[in-house]
């Protein structure tokens, strides 16, 4: 389906400025600590739905300052909805992350989504619910990587990709990762 007429992308600064009036709205933080897919730490809770609870960690895998811009420049490149996803506080700060794909089309208020249509985004500014920053590297190490329930937060952008971006302009094929393994194994 052609959107390429129906909609328009505002630039970061602009919706990054809704996105905190949304906040300030709901009462939550509008101190934002943004989150890549290494930031997140999925641990077994018998007591979670699901058996699983979700927290973050920036200790272990931190990323450059101007990752959630250069995220959102890669993601409103492309035709999917974008959407700025709230997954609770920590010590007075919204722990967001940036999400994208088709399988947010059509998600609306009443599965907590604020749709944006003239920009073919959405914001989820979640529950009111504090969420753990992890710290201990042995939780990190034992967090469940394998075997989890599927989530909306598994359209993230990753540190790889962003790495990507910032070097090559845009994100690798798997081939081409494949290629820079074997030239940096012959410079060795």
């Amino acid at each position: 389906m052609d959107n390429a007429h129906r909609y328009h992308r505002p630039p970061f600064e602009d919706v990054l400025e809704s996105w905190k009036e949304l906040l300030a709205k709901r009462m939550y933080s509008t101190e934002i600590i943004w989150i890549l897919e290494e930031n997140l730490c999925f641990e077994q809770d018998p007591k979670t739905p699901g058996g699983v609870k979700l927290g973050f960690q920036t200790k272990f895998t931190p990323h450059p300052t101007d990752s959630a811009k250069v995220t959102y420049h890669h993601f409103a490149e492309t035709d999917a909805p974008v959407v700025f996803y709230r997954l609770g506080e920590n010590r007075g700060r919204s722990i967001c992350i940036q999400l994208c794909d088709a399988w947010f089309e059509g998600k609306d208020e009443k599965e907590g989504y604020e749709p944006r249509p003239n920009w073919r985004m959405a914001f989820y500014p979640g529950p009111d619910e504090e969420i753990e920053e992890v710290t201990d590297p042995k939780r990190w190490q034992g967090r469940v990587v394998r075997g989890r329930p599927f989530t909306a937060v598994d359209f993230c952008m990753t540190l790889d990709n962003i790495r990507e971006l910032k070097v090559h302009g845009r994100v690798l094929s798997p081939d081409e990762r494949f290629g820079l393994k074997i030239l940096r194994s012959m410079h060795r």
